[in-house]
């Protein structure tokens, strides 16, 4: 396993790291998280990603426990979480409880993730999503607030524009605070725009890390979703059923079947060949990989011995293959 620094912080995170999001709470319960978790660190895996919203807190807690059990050393890994959804349900919710990146909410929702966690303090922690309704200061002195009672360490944000982001940046600056040191956007081979054009000018401006998700598009880029649906899959969960549309795509698995052949050319799955190339973008931090089974996990580790192989001519043909199949979005 390589390291890499996150942004301009000193903090190195794994090149790859494994997240809970679907899986944790759904597909995935604490005796599977466990062998997951411990296969992922036996590979050299020190960030592992998580978020209230998942599984509505079911997903922290799975985690929590299996940290707990498994008992390493707290230097060696590093635990993220993220605010913005909430956990309220159904009638009867009140206002600051969900949809918000209040002072109020944010007090509250680190304490919660804590305690599901048991975990003294979080190393990163993301606002999920901007909240226009709260000013952007209010939730920069709230993420500031955060770490500076030693609740969080590092604080950044994840699906906000580069103007969100260069905002707080600037307010913090100009306050002397805690700056935002990370994003977490969505970033594979059919989904490019925001890391590679509208993010740019931030990596050596304001020094900002990725910690990018979804590297196979949710199991596009695995190449399961060429003749349907598979039962048991991502796809198949009702909760995840607006997933289905994109994933069955026939452009989109069209241009993943050519993608395939040269997979097979560098000796390696379509879904290391996806993960590596994720990792050929030097702004990239650590690209968050998912799984329910252990196999799934080594094999998802192998992607790095194929990054070695991506020459410029591979990724050029990468790009002549996936053509207007690229979501500009």
């Amino acid at each position: 396993m390589n390291y890499r620094r996150l942004g301009r912080s000193g903090l190195k995170v794994s090149e790859l790291s494994f997240g809970s999001w679907v899986t944790y709470g759904n597909q995935v319960d604490t005796r599977a998280a466990r062998e997951l978790m411990a296969a992922a660190y036996d590979a050299g895996v020190n960030f592992f990603d998580n978020a209230e919203i998942y599984a509505r807190g079911q997903s922290e807690e799975i985690m929590g426990a299996v940290l707990k059990e498994l008992a390493w050393p707290r230097l060696k890994y590093v635990v993220s979480t993220k605010f913005y959804w909430g956990m309220a349900t159904g009638k009867g919710e009140f206002p600051n409880e969900r949809n918000t990146l209040n002072r109020k909410y944010l007090r509250q929702a680190i304490d919660g993730s804590l305690k599901r966690l048991q975990l003294d303090y979080v190393d990163l922690v993301f606002c999920h999503r901007a909240d226009p309704a709260t000013p952007i200061e209010e939730t920069v002195w709230a993420m500031h607030d955060m770490v500076e009672r030693g609740q969080a360490l590092y604080w950044g944000t994840s699906e906000w524009t580069a103007a969100e982001i260069r905002a707080a940046w600037d307010i913090a600056d100009r306050r002397n605070l805690h700056k935002p040191a990370m994003e977490q956007p969505q970033y594979n081979l059919l989904h490019r725009k925001r890391v590679e054009q509208e993010y740019k000018p931030l990596y050596d401006d304001l020094g900002l890390g990725l910690t990018t998700w979804s590297p196979l598009a949710s199991g596009l880029l695995s190449g399961k979703y060429r003749k349907g649906v598979p039962p048991g899959s991502r796809g198949a969960l009702e909760s995840y059923a607006f997933l289905r549309e994109g994933l069955t795509d026939p452009a989109k698995n069209e241009a993943v079947a050519k993608l395939e052949a040269v997979a097979s050319e560098l000796s390696c799955t379509l879904a290391q060949l996806s993960l590596a190339w994720c990792l050929a973008n030097r702004n990239v931090s650590t690209v968050i990989t998912g799984a329910t089974r252990v196999e799934q996990v080594r094999e998802n580790m192998k992607a790095l011995e194929v990054l070695p192989k991506l020459t410029p001519d591979v990724l050029k043909r990468v790009d002549r293959i996936l053509g207007t199949n690229v979501d500009r979005q």
